[in-house]
């Protein structure tokens, strides 16, 4: 059980305040955000993030929402946490689903699936190049993310454009994010990155390659860390809330969290040294991706329980609220029973995800069975329909 001194974490408070160090610019609808953290359209996904800082403060909790870091002794947040054995993964996947209970989506677990993927990674290249500058760099970054207690963005998805070119070959190449210029300071970097979870209110972001690159590719091989307002950078997010509800009104729980997504517009962005992983060694890039996503399918899967539980509650609710029980009526009863079987059907594979877990042998840290959590993921992406039906 990891130590429950929580000296140094964020509560939803301090993550809310925390949020008002950056002055990033964000579009919500066409209208400029001037300040994210008051942003009524912004404030479910604020919420929703808040939650993960809460839930590491209570010590019920805390077997499950806290680790300790054995590099630093330190106890982190379990959401930048760098799985060191198969019990951490079970750990994580059971505290992404108990925090989509509440939530629905929590959306920090995406910082802990890039914080691993990156780290296998970097240790591969540096082992393949007989050295130990990127592992050393992102082990500092690592570092401060946790002791900060950070949330980061993944800004992994590129715009792709044409899809049937790769990304050398785009007319327009600002479609995927690539370097412009390399000096002695750092790199600059341009291009589009879609579908960013929770663009508008996290401190940082990961810039990630969202394929396997070849050599011409090798300007798009870029993997860096930058903060959310870093000069020439534009998010144009949708709302957090639910598409078409007011902002104002009765606090129904379905205006109280949500996430919003956006298109994250980086225009000559520099990017210093140290916060630079991959700066194109195009045949490591492709291990950033796989890896990245063999541990958030593994997340997903928590994620989706969570959220088959709060559809299982609700049916529960509604037919009390219309004086029937399901235990007595086969009617209701059998798709209650559908809904158990599905949700515990698909998380079960991430369980054994988890049990099955190998140790990478660059990082030394272990990854869910991708087998496992490949099975899980498309379980729980074509059974979703199931439930909602």
């Amino acid at each position: 059980m990891p130590a429950t001194d929580t000296s140094g974490l964020m509560d939803g408070k301090e993550f809310r305040e925390s949020l008002k160090k950056y002055k990033p610019t964000v579009y919500v609808d066409g209208q400029l955000i001037e300040s994210v953290v008051d942003a009524p359209s912004l404030q479910p996904g604020i919420n929703a993030m808040a939650v993960t800082y809460d839930f590491a403060h209570d010590p019920a909790m805390a077997p499950l929402m806290l680790a300790k870091q054995t590099v630093s002794g330190k106890t982190v947040n379990r959401m930048l946490h760098i799985d060191e054995s198969a019990g951490d993964l079970l750990n994580k996947l059971e505290a992404v689903r108990v925090l989509c209970q509440e939530t629905g989506c929590a959306q920090r677990y995406l910082a802990h699936d890039a914080l691993g993927g990156i780290l296998q990674a970097v240790s591969k290249i540096d082992d393949a190049k007989g050295s130990t500058e990127y592992t050393s760099k992102f082990a500092a970054y690592l570092q401060r993310v946790q002791d900060e207690d950070l949330t980061l963005g993944i800004a992994m998805t590129d715009a792709k454009g044409d899809r049937s070119k790769r990304p050398n070959q785009q007319l327009n190449q600002d479609v995927y994010v690539h370097i412009l210029e390399r000096n002695a300071k750092g790199i600059v970097i341009t291009g589009t990155k879609a579908i960013v979870t929770g663009a508008p209110y996290v401190h940082e972001f990961l810039v990630m390659p969202s394929r396997n690159m070849r050599e011409d590719d090798a300007d798009f091989a870029v993997c860096c860390a930058v903060p959310v307002d870093a000069p020439g950078i534009t998010i144009v997010s949708r709302p957090a809330g639910r598409p078409g509800e007011p902002e104002h009104g009765a606090p129904l729980f379905s205006r109280k969290y949500g996430q919003a997504t956006g298109v994250v517009i980086f225009d000559k962005v520099f990017v210093p040294w140290d916060r630079v992983f991959l700066s194109g060694e195009w045949e490591f890039s492709g291990d950033i991706t796989y890896n990245y996503a063999t541990h958030h399918r593994h997340s997903c899967i928590g994620a989706r329980a969570g959220f088959g539980d709060l559809l299982i509650g609700a049916g529960i609710l509604m037919c009390e609220a219309n004086g029937l029980d399901p235990n007595k009526k086969a009617n209701l009863r059998d798709p209650m029973v559908e809904l158990i079987k599905i949700t515990e059907g698909f998380y079960a594979c991430g369980v054994a995800a988890s049990v099955y877990a190998v140790q990478d042998p660059y990082s030394k840290t272990f990854i869910p069975d991708p087998v496992s959590s490949n099975i899980g993921k498309l379980l729980l992406s074509t059974q979703s329909y199931d439930m909602h039906r």
